[in-house]
């Protein structure tokens, strides 16, 4: 049967979402079919009747966004995007002309190098706006999302034009509502009044294990109210009517962002709905014949899209976005003619580049013995690039006074609910919610940047996974980066944070040594466009080390460099990264007095270093010294690939301890007498062998 099935064509396009799903799932072996069947209509009702999106430029800037935050429902993404006949933007960023997702790549759903992975991932399947599947991640994403069109929109339209007055829906399910960062984002959201964000909580009231009440009995719509949002209950997720009517009374709320509660029912038409069976996993060749026959669909029919299903699809949204399009590319070019600054911004916002200019006012850090912490020296460069660079927005979880991350300069400004254009945010203590919501901004392109102290990296760690997984340039400053930070005690003295961060793959982890690697990590940082980087700081002041008076001919760009060195092929090479630089120093003058060759190589970047090719490399630690130091207040964990068999490592093989941080380094062995006799020690093992 090839045209639309029983004469309904809204009815056929909602089953097609759903039978698509089920063969995906069955040819697969594999996935979640549950969660699309019974969200189906609403997903059907949203795109062909709201979504202001173009499915020939699905990069349009104004376009309104859909996050799928339970992303295991990843058929009802791939469903929409191919009924939408979404146009694929290859890797130069051009459009290709093809489908993003067509017929043939729904059949490869969860199989290797295909469109169509388990959970929907940015960058590799055009249409998908963000990386979902950890539960709650999505939420999080939306809210910066939401945050970002209100800036933008702030900045770049006036009483009569708006470029970015675009939504944010997001497709949540009861995982999302338990996990804690969803918590996190949605107080924040009602608190700055996002009312162009708006959520659909699919209850269908099952979890994998079984019915949410094993675990979860509270009054979620309660919860939202209590957070300032507009909440509204569909009963019948089968209702499109109903569905119409409460994504209309949310485009009509400006003052809050709105929840839907949508009672679904999970795994609708099969005979295994409602239960937890329907959830996850393939349903079988007879649950799929049966619930064919339940939605009137033919029976040895698969993957079958009945005539006139796609082009009312697709035809509903073209309708709609075509002239919003061509006013916004209007908007636009005369952007262009009465403010050539302004359009300039729009442009770097389109293109990612930074703007002309954006180094010219850094600050030069001369040598100083007594110097400066890392983290006061990169608050001066965070401020001398701001105003440079507009787009650069962001701040700490309640702590930018020690941080250094407030932006100081007239025109920052608070970013607050009547002030959605300020520069300067206050995510409260919510670290996990503050990655998620700056990897939002950053899918919009804003240049975000966070900050929290090092030991709590950890709770933020999975936004940090994905900032790396999409390629985003979110920029996560970390202070007080060592049992350097003293009397607070271990509670707050990392320890194995720094080689977790450095295990992320395509995350730029930079401690430097001074004030002038700061200003290089931080003019790195801002030129990544495919790499989000972790700055870490520290809360002592370190000295600026005086180049001239060593041979540092490179620097932070390369990851590691030799920073002091001998005449010949060293007997000995000393490397660290952050404030334990300036120790290797004192300890390389102190070993020349007693007549030891030595080099002291700084590694502040271990990512860039390795991307190096293997002549630098062995320039820097050539294979012919196997007398090697390590030197860092952390986990040693790492350091064995730099120092060899034979080397030795001066690191934190436990947590700290509360006192002056002068006592603690005495106490764990770092200090120049404690490198020396480790170093002769080494030296005299290595002549020994």
């Amino acid at each position: 049967m090839e045209r639309a099935l029983a004469g309904n064509l809204a009815q056929s396009t909602i089953d097609t979402i759903r039978t698509l799903t089920l063969d995906a799932v069955e040819k697969a072996n594999s996935g979640h079919p549950g969660a699309p069947m019974g969200l189906a209509p609403a997903a059907c009702t949203l795109w062909t009747q709201f979504m202001r999106y173009d499915p020939d430029r699905p990069d349009w800037p104004g376009r309104d966004r859909f996050v799928l935050s339970c992303g295991h429902a990843s058929m009802l993404l791939y469903s929409v995007l191919h009924l939408a006949g979404v146009r694929e933007i290859g890797p130069d960023g051009q459009l290709t002309g093809e489908p993003a997702v067509s017929l043939e790549d729904i059949k490869q759903f969860r199989q290797l190098d295909s469109k169509t992975p388990g959970h929907p991932e940015y960058r590799h399947t055009t249409g998908v706006e963000t990386t979902t599947g950890p539960l709650g991640q999505g939420c999080g994403n939306s809210v910066g999302m939401a945050i970002a069109g209100r800036w933008l929109d702030s900045r770049f339209s006036d009483a009569e034009t708006s470029l970015f007055d675009y939504d944010v829906y997001n497709f949540c399910s009861d995982g999302d509502m338990m996990e804690g960062v969803a918590s996190e984002a949605a107080s924040l959201a009602g608190h700055l009044k996002l009312a162009n964000l708006c959520w659909v909580y699919d209850n269908n009231t099952v979890t994998i294990e079984g019915h949410t009440p094993l675990a979860f009995s509270e009054d979620v719509a309660a919860r939202f109210r209590a957070y300032g949002w507009n909440v509204q209950h569909v009963t019948d997720g089968n209702d499109c009517t109903a569905i119409a009517d409460s994504f209309e009374r949310f485009r009509k709320t400006r003052d809050a962002p709105t929840l839907i509660v949508l009672d679904t029912i999970i795994g609708f038409g099969s005979p295994l709905a409602g239960t937890s069976d329907a959830h996850s996993d393939a349903m079988g060749a007879d649950a799929v014949a049966e619930t064919k026959r339940t939605l009137g669909w033919p029976e040895d029919a698969k993957f079958l899209v009945p005539d006139g299903v796609a082009d009312h699809f697709r035809g509903a949204m073209k309708k709609r976005a075509e002239a919003l399009v061509e006013q916004w590319d209007r908007s636009a070019a005369a952007l262009s003619r009465t403010d050539a600054s302004l359009a300039a911004e729009l442009d770097s916002l389109v293109s990612g580049k930074l703007p002309d200019g954006w180094q010219d006012d850094l600050p030069v850090f001369e040598a100083d013995a007594k110097g400066m912490a890392s983290r006061a020296a990169s608050g001066d460069v965070l401020n001398a690039i701001a105003p440079q660079v507009p787009l650069l927005i962001g701040g700490s979880a309640d702590l930018a006074p020690s941080t250094k991350t407030l932006l100081k300069s007239d025109d920052a400004g608070t970013l607050a609910p009547d002030k959605p254009g300020g520069r300067n945010m206050h995510f409260g203590v919510r670290e996990h919610a503050m990655g998620a919501i700056a990897n939002g901004m950053a899918l919009c392109h804003l240049r975000p940047y966070t900050a929290t102290f090092l030991v709590f990296s950890d709770y933020m760690r999975p936004p940090m996974r994905l900032a790396a997984l999409m390629e985003l340039p979110v920029i996560f400053v970390f202070t007080h980066d060592s049992i350097g930070v003293g009397e607070d005690g271990p509670t707050h003295q990392p320890i194995e944070q720094l080689a977790g961060l450095r295990a992320i793959p395509n995350m730029n982890v930079i401690r430097p040594a001074d004030a002038n690697e700061t200003l290089e990590a931080w003019s790195i940082a801002m030129k990544l466009t495919r790499t989000p980087t972790s700055l870490i700081f520290s809360r002592q002041n370190l000295p600026t080390i005086d180049r001239k008076r060593y041979c540092a001919a490179d620097g932070v760009e390369k990851g590691a460099y030799i920073l002091a060195d001998c005449e010949g092929l060293p007997e000995l090479i000393l490397m660290a990264s952050g404030s334990e630089v300036s120790l290797c120093l004192e300890a390389h003058e102190a070993l020349a007095s007693d007549g030891v060759r030595s080099r002291v190589v700084s590694m502040p970047s271990w990512f860039l270093f390795e991307k190096q090719d293997d002549a630098y490399r062995e320039k820097v630690l050539p294979r012919a010294v196997s007398a090697r130091i390590a030197v860092e207040q952390a986990a040693p964990m790492g350091w064995d690939r730099y120092v060899g068999p034979d080397g030795g490592i001066i690191a934190m093989h436990g947590f700290g301890a509360s006192a002056p941080a002068g006592e603690l380094q005495k106490k764990f062995g770092f200090t120049v007498e404690n490198i020396c006799r480790k170093a002769k020690d080494l030296m005299k093992q290595t002549e020994d062998a």
